[in-house]
């Protein structure tokens, strides 16, 4: 990924309205971010941890989305989890729920979609081995870096989809 500046990432964001996007909290250290390492920006905001967002170029076009963790209660540290965008086992605390609001009305009215990521948006640096999760034993693949790094783009790519899509209010009844 290209390095980004403050107002590209600001005016990249879709589901949020502008002075919501001016608000938002930007990662620490933007210019000393691994940018070659990074197929989209994934960051989860310091003062309200309940928040993240990801910026990705999508047919050739900046996106970003506002991400929350609904509320919920404690999860087991016992368990394991799977990041479903880059597919990275974690303990439990490395993986969360996190919901998208979709873009025009239906985000207005409320809609969201979710799904289970690495809880600190990390996964490109997760699929590359620059870090690595709690888990003790990593779960052994047989796809190359390339092919994860597809892999987990096109993750991405279906979960934006969801973000993006217009439900045909016909079509449900």
């Amino acid at each position: 990924m290209e390095p980004l500046g403050e107002n590209d990432i600001r005016a990249s964001f879709v589901n949020c309205s502008k002075g919501e996007a001016r608000r938002l909290s930007l990662p620490r250290g933007l210019a000393e971010l691994p940018w070659a390492d990074l197929d989209f920006l994934g960051w989860r905001d310091p003062g309200a941890p309940d928040r993240g967002y990801i910026v990705a170029e999508r047919a050739g076009e900046l996106v970003g989305v506002t991400l929350r963790v609904p509320q919920g209660g404690p999860r087991s540290m016992m368990k394991t989890t799977m990041c479903s965008l880059c597919l990275t086992g974690h303990v439990a605390s490395g993986v969360s729920l996190l919901a998208a609001r979709k873009v025009g009305a239906a985000g207005r009215d409320g809609n969201t979609v979710g799904a289970y990521m690495c809880a600190d948006l990390a996964c490109p640096l997760y699929v590359r081995g620059k870090k690595q999760p709690l888990l003790a034993m990593r779960y052994k693949e047989t796809l190359d870096v390339e092919d994860r790094i597809t892999r987990t783009l096109v993750n991405l790519d279906a979960f934006l989809d969801k973000v993006f899509r217009v439900e045909d209010a016909t079509a449900q009844a």
